[in-house]
């Protein structure tokens, strides 16, 4: 199965680092991730979830809850833990779900094609309070990602869902924006009354709508 952007993400009971449970219950109002990691006890993996421990003010910042999958079983990711916050100078502050049966990797098309053992890649999923799939990425297994470039995109996928606006390419919370070509040219004044340059007829750039 694969859960296409747009689409309700599936939702799942799980075991977890913190307890049992129920993934639409945990994001509630806010927006979530959920990303996977191939294994326990794995160098990339161990850095990736201790980047995220040290992130999660900003997460939070954005109302933002973040999880993490891997099909290992929980005795492991709680043995796991303690290297993780020695290692990486953090504390775990978010949960680990426990996929052994491996249905919810499944179910998210996060197994590892072609692997000799079944591993999840480094896939990752945001999630609008609407509970529908904003974002896929997936990175091979040796690949660590980049949780500041998952926060800008963030910044990009909630600024967008309430404006009228895209963000233009490397764009970083602050800068100017693109004004969606759906707005007429008269009715901008109204929308955006912090004016805005008109370099083509369908390139069109205004201050970010949500900043003083």
């Amino acid at each position: 199965m694969s859960v296409k952007l747009g689409e309700a993400a599936p939702n799942f009971k799980a075991k977890t680092t913190q307890g049992d449970l129920e993934f639409y219950d945990y994001l509630g109002e806010s927006w979530g991730i959920l990303f996977s990691h191939p294994a326990d006890f794995t160098p990339v993996c161990t850095t990736e979830l201790g980047t995220v421990a040290r992130l999660k003010p900003e997460f939070d910042k954005r109302n933002v809850k973040v999880i993490a999958l891997s099909v290992d079983p929980l005795e492991s990711h709680m043995a796991w833990l303690g290297d993780i916050e020695e290692t990486q100078h953090t504390t775990m502050n978010y949960p680990i779900i426990a996929d052994e049966s491996k249905e919810i990797a499944e179910q998210y098309d996060m197994i590892h094609p072609g692997a000799a053992e079944k591993s999840t890649v480094r896939s990752v999923f945001v999630i609008g309070p609407d509970k529908k799939v904003k974002l896929t990425l997936t990175y091979p297994p040796s690949t660590g990602r980049n949780f500041q470039e998952i926060l800008r995109v963030i910044d990009s996928l909630q600024l967008t869902a309430y404006h009228s606006v895209a963000t233009p390419a490397d764009w970083v919370d602050g800068e100017e924006v693109v004004i969606l070509p759906s707005v007429k040219d008269e009715d901008i004044p109204s929308k955006f009354p912090k004016g805005y340059t008109k370099i083509k007829p369908y390139l069109r750039m205004t201050p970010q709508p949500n900043k003083d």
